[in-house]
């Protein structure tokens, strides 16, 4: 395939024991899991850990469902935290910071036009929360509330929000599920299920930002890109997608081909460069729902960590850090500049409910949702001069 330009090489055996830290009580990432421990809305919080057989782990709190931390085998036999985040729960709360790292969005991930959405004839009036749209499901979507959760191994969580009729003013009582497992050869797999009693609209994510260098004050200008897809949704000033699906040739938005992410996000000639303030679109995948097609790719050079997602949803959302200005301080005292991490949100598109042409999200009693997405890790030597 065109977009790999490096020979992927097969992730090293377990270099470590699962937990770098044996014996203090810190996960291999160095976060305290009694840092976890809090309540918020009357419900508790805690730090789940995942590990696999290769010494990786995935540090996940039932807080919003969040990843925060996610050690990754680099080429060179040691392990990277790739996700940006914080290092502890009080830190995640609205109150001391409006974040959507690594969170399970819900009920409906990014836009939809004004708030406002028609179900069966009958007008739904949400709250909006970013330049006049609902963004994320509302200003208290699912990464502000708090999942039950269940962790039936040690490398599984499962976690299920029960969201009442009328939350964030969405109709029908949902139950959803997202369940994180680590597998043995390396990948984050996400499964996401949900079940109304009325007409609903259900559209899922994980706001991720990766940093595949490991360290987020080397932002991901010099990370590659590959998404599989021809074609965009272009939008305007207010990052509202305008109902077109352009062609991505010959324009910054072509990334057909692994490209340099420094080259593309300061074409400002460009309005839609303009318009995301870099990148903040949404892909419309070729891959048809087939998991086995790569979805997209992302490289980092200087750590040789390869992320390859597989995804059965019909769009990604690529959304390059651009709102990120220093003003955030995350794990280990590391100031989160502007590109910091890149999002790579897997998703039916931005406003569907107000598109009937495109991919419906309309869930209704008697059916299940479902949404699976897939992060592989490997690693690829540096290609000699």
């Amino acid at each position: 395939m065109k977009y790999l330009f490096l020979m992927p090489l097969a992730i090293a055996a377990a270099l470590t024991s699962c937990n770098g830290n044996s014996g203090t009580g810190l996960t291999k990432s160095g976060l305290d899991p009694e840092k976890f421990k809090a309540e918020y809305g009357g419900k508790p919080t805690a730090l789940y850990t995942l590990a696999n057989k290769n010494g990786m782990e995935a540090c996940i709190t039932n807080y919003g469902g969040r990843i925060v931390s996610l050690m990754v085998p680099d080429r060179d036999g040691g392990f990277r935290d790739v996700v940006l985040g914080f290092d502890s729960i009080q830190a995640y709360f609205p109150e001391n910071n409006q974040t959507d790292f690594s969170a399970a969005i819900g009920r409906y991930a990014n836009r939809i036009a004004q708030g406002r959405l028609v179900i069966d004839g009958d007008t739904v009036q949400l709250p909006r929360n970013n330049f006049g749209h609902c963004l994320h499901g509302g200003p208290t979507g699912w990464q502000y509330q708090v999942y039950e959760a269940e962790q039936p191994n040690d490398s599984t969580v499962v976690l299920t929000m029960h969201s009442p009729d009328g939350d964030n003013n969405f109709p029908g009582n949902v139950t959803a599920t997202v369940t994180y497992t680590l597998t043995s050869d390396n990948k984050l797999d996400i499964a996401y299920a949900a079940t109304t009693d009325a007409p609903t609209v259900i559209n899922m994510t994980n706001h991720a930002y990766f940093n595949l260098n490991g360290d987020p004050s080397q932002p991901i200008a010099d990370h590659t890109l590959y998404v599989n897809a021809s074609t965009y949704t272009p939008v305007d000033s207010t990052f509202m997608t305008t109902g077109e699906i352009l062609p991505v040739e010959g324009t910054p938005m072509d990334l057909t081909t692994a490209t340099a992410l420094g080259k593309q996000l300061d074409k400002t000639d460009f309005e839609q460069i303009r318009n995301g303030n870099g990148y903040d679109h949404n892909w419309v995948l070729d891959t048809a729902g087939d998991e086995k097609a790569i979805a997209a790719q992302l490289i980092s050079p200087a750590s040789g960590i390869v992320l390859d997602i597989y995804t059965d949803e019909p769009g990604i959302q690529v959304y390059s850090g651009n709102f990120l200005d220093g003003t955030v301080t995350g794990k280990k005292g590391k100031v989160y500049n502007k590109r910091a991490g890149i999002c790579l949100e897997t998703q039916h598109y931005p406003d569907s409910p107000n598109k009937p042409e495109w991919p419906s999200t309309i869930l209704r009693p008697g059916e299940t949702y479902k949404s699976h997405t897939v992060f592989a890790f490997s690693t690829y030597e540096q290609q000699q001069p």
